[in-house]
């Protein structure tokens, strides 16, 4: 019996290493690179074996225990250090208090002794130093351990009164007698009495002058010129310069306004530097910052913080921030190839009962948790209609499972499924299922999938492929190791300690609860009653729940949650952020809308004479509005798309309004005034939109799946179609003779050479080989009589309508244009 290989993550696991590190020990012995699914010889085991013996290898057991017992008894002196430092505390105090209590001279005595720093300037006044000696003072002694700690400052002040005195001056505040006339001499400098005196008199003096003002003031109450205007503000502004910020863009009327200049001089200052501009044309921030730097004003750039920067936390994480997350994988693959059910063999959960003809209808979230490790699962629709859900899907995760059927192989939602997941840069896992099914044929899966640029890792390439059975649950858990692998080689992390960011799965509007929106947790966290900005919606999380239906108070990263409490439905696919302040979130929301508005109004093509011909020629256009409701609004999103693509040369389809919801009654108003018929799906009308329906003659149809409501459309779009005509040859006939009667004009006395010619058919005359003209029958008798037709080998005259150039020899071919459909 041949031995079990032992792979490189198997070997990994039983270590408690990780797969890059055994990988990286093969790398010195091997040329070849080892992958973590490498089945290993005994040879690289070995090596494996011995490298990592030497790294634990111990040199004397003796040494390897003697350390430990050093480090103990050195953790043990540490612990004791402490405590006698504290002993030694009182000590000190003791000894400060014996240095108080020394006699004052010998404190001072220390004092002098120490050298002073100006030394230099000291020796360079020798006049001023006997001076200083005598009138020495000496300071009230402080503490030892105060004098010691006011050192520093002391020494600083030396070195000022060095530099600026030219010596170092002490005070001495203990003797009773001192001299104080010297200070007020010094007060007698600062402030003579004299001047004292005149305050009075200068006080008089600025109130004449005040009064002097007043007067000349009331004398020159002339009205002020504009020339001296003018030169009055040029004074102004010459005496202090203008500063002035400018954001990135900014009007030329409303550069002026800040310059407190007229527009004309601006526009001269532009017209001087080669710009030609008028008053409401918007200029960028340099061209403002040279017009205005000319014009003598210093210019700053205005810094604009916009809402969104101050009420979402949009930082990049530190990389000491970030811890690891669960993966976010991707169920994607052709309808019907077994994507939900292989999501209840890893559940043991049924969904695929529930949905309507075997199709998921939504994008569900599911989280599973298997041996400690959680794995999130998204589940995308298969069908066609549903590209826009695939491509949102792939977007938000990390590893999509491409799920192919093993009697069916690569089908174009298969291919589809590839290419969005080669977009978004996921890695690629393939399930090979229905392997319990005859004809199962893994190998031929294989060859296909090499086509389309996926090579299985057994022939060499990177895509891991595990042949499943969803039915059996045969190669689960194989799948979800290969799952479980990919996310430890891409080690995946998030920042949880902050605010929460991520997507929008799925969005519909519940009776009872509101608005109810399936979120993604990319980044941080997420907790009951965060203000959350999603898309055009915004409002305070009420109730989260799990994918069970669970409250839950707070989501970290890799967790879909369901909440309440928004005030619309968001789009799928929208980014929700954690906002700060709720007043805020919503300013923001109401200016996201607003732009919505004026870009879709931007978008309506105006009339201009370059596209006003095709703009009158699309007036024959026929048009089929439709109004689409749906219970989620991925459904709606995707109703939509595939319903416009239905769109041909002669009939435009136009979905006018798109909702999530049960049908009401401002539906069917919509759709009477619009001539729109409504599609539902997956909901019905209410009491009242069916009898105001009934009443308006508008038509409702609702469906449960996507196939039946596009067919349907398509049938009633070729009813609007313009009717396609072809030719139907009916007969040849030679004219032999022209009369001319003065009732009917001219007629043709003919022979039907073949078929036959009918009364209500279209003539075409030929005259040698050229077509002449085409015309109706207006008679048509045999002898005397008036006939509807005239078969082969018979005579008849024929007369027609409009045309009377007959002549003998043409030939008539008659026709018929028959109706038709594609």
């Amino acid at each position: 019996m041949p031995r079990e290989k032992y792979r490189v993550h198997e070997v990994a696991k039983d270590f408690g290493l990780s797969s890059k590190d055994i990988i990286a020990i093969l790398e010195n012995y091997s040329e070849e690179p080892k992958k973590h699914s490498t089945a290993l010889e005994d040879k690289e085991l070995n090596i494996i074996f011995d490298t990592l013996t030497q790294k634990a290898e111990v040199a004397s057991f003796d040494a390897y225990f003697a350390a430990g017992e050093k480090a103990k008894k050195e953790a043990a002196q540490e612990k004791a250090e402490p405590a006698k430092k504290e002993e030694v505390k009182p000590e000190e105090k003791k000894e400060s208090e014996k240095a108080d209590k020394k006699p004052e001279g010998k404190k001072e005595a220390v004092r002098e002794d120490k050298p002073s720093k100006p030394a230099a300037q000291k020796e360079g006044v020798k006049k001023d130093a006997p001076k200083a000696s005598e009138k020495k003072p000496v300071q009230q002694q402080k503490p030892a351990q105060s004098q010691q700690n006011t050192q520093p400052k002391k020494e600083k002040s030396d070195k000022l009164q060095a530099r600026t005195k030219g010596e170092k001056r002490r005070v001495d505040t203990r003797s009773s007698n001192v001299d104080l006339e010297k200070y007020n001499e010094k007060y007698e400098e600062i402030a003579p009495a004299n001047r004292m005196n005149d305050m009075g008199s200068n006080k008089q003096k600025l109130k004449q002058k005040s009064q002097q003002y007043r007067k000349q003031g009331m004398r020159s109450n002339k009205r002020e010129t504009e020339a001296e205007k003018l030169k009055r503000i040029a004074a102004e502004r010459a005496k202090k310069t203008l500063t002035i910020k400018i954001p990135d863009e900014i009007t030329v009327g409303e550069l002026a306004e800040m310059l407190r200049r007229t527009a004309a001089e601006v526009i001269k200052e532009m017209f001087k530097l080669g710009t030609m501009a008028t008053v409401n044309q918007v200029i960028d921030f340099d061209t403002a910052e040279i017009v205005a730097t000319e014009l003598g004003a210093k210019v700053e750039k205005e810094v604009v913080v916009s809402i969104e920067e101050r009420i979402i936390d949009d930082h990049q994480d530190a990389e000491e921030d970030l811890l690891p997350r669960d993966p976010v994988v991707c169920v994607m693959g052709h309808v019907d190839h077994g994507k939900t059910s292989i999501l209840d063999a890893i559940r043991n959960a049924s969904v695929t009962a529930t949905e309507a003809g075997g199709i998921t209808q939504h994008i569900g979230a599911y989280r599973v948790d298997i041996d400690g490790q959680k794995i999130t699962f998204l589940d995308t629709p298969g069908h066609a209609a549903f590209t826009s859900m695939r491509a949102r899907g792939a977007m938000a995760t990390d590893i999509a499972v491409l799920v192919v059927a093993a009697d069916d192989g690569i089908m174009p939602q298969t291919i589809e499924a590839i290419n969005h997941a080669k977009a978004a840069g996921v890695q690629i896992i393939v399930a090979i299922n229905k392997m319990d099914k005859e004809g199962a044929n893994p190998e031929r899966i294989k060859q296909q999938l090499t086509e389309h640029g996926l090579v299985p890792e057994e022939w060499g390439g990177e895509a891991i492929c595990v042949p499943v059975s969803a039915k059996t649950h045969m190669g689960i858990d194989n799948l979800l190791e290969s799952i479980l692998l990919v996310a430890e080689m891409s080690e995946l992390k998030a920042n949880p300690n902050r605010a929460a960011k991520g997507v929008v799965i799925e969005a519909r509007l519940d009776k009872g609860r509101g608005p109810i929106a399936t979120l993604l947790v990319q980044n941080g966290t997420l907790n009951a009653g965060d203000i959350v900005v999603a898309g055009q919606s915004v409002g305070r999380v009420r109730v989260m729940s799990n994918e069970r239906g669970q409250r839950i108070k707070q989501a970290g990263p890799s967790v879909p949650v369901e909440i309440t409490g928004l005030d619309v439905t968001p789009n799928a696919g929208d980014t929700f952020d954690v906002a700060s302040d709720e007043k805020l979130a919503r300013e923001l929301v109401e200016k996201k809308k607003h732009e919505a508005k004026q870009a879709e109004w931007n978008a309506q093509q105006k009339v201009t004479l370059d596209n006003l011909f095709s703009s009158l020629k699309e007036g024959e256009l026929k048009q089929l509005n439709i109004i689409v409701k749906a219970d989620v609004n991925g459904s709606v999103e995707a109703v939509k798309q595939n319903l416009e693509k239905l769109s041909n040369e002669e009939v435009k389809v136009s979905v006018i309004h798109g909702g999530v919801g049960a049908i009401n009654e401002s539906d069917v108003q919509l759709a009477s005034i619009s001539n729109a018929i409504i599609v539902g799906f997956n909901v019905r009308p209410d009491a009242n939109a069916v009898s105001l329906a009934e009443r308006d003659s508008v038509e409702m149809r609702m469906y449960r799946v996507i196939y039946d409501c596009i067919e349907e459309i398509e049938a009633a779009m070729k009813g609007m179609l313009a009717p396609k005509f072809r030719e139907l040859a009916l007969g040849r006939i030679e004219v032999r003779t022209v009369m001319n009667l003065s009732s009917a004009g001219k007629i043709a006395g003919s022979y039907v050479l073949e078929g036959k010619v009918q009364r209500n058919a279209l003539i075409r005359v030929v005259r040698d080989g050229i077509v002449i003209t085409e015309d109706s029958i207006s008679s048509l008798r045999r002898f005397k009589d008036d006939v509807k037709e005239v078969q082969t080998g018979f005579e008849c005259g024929i007369g027609l309508e409009k045309f009377n150039d007959i002549k003998e020899g043409d030939i008539f071919e008659c026709f018929m244009m028959e109706e038709y459909r594609d």
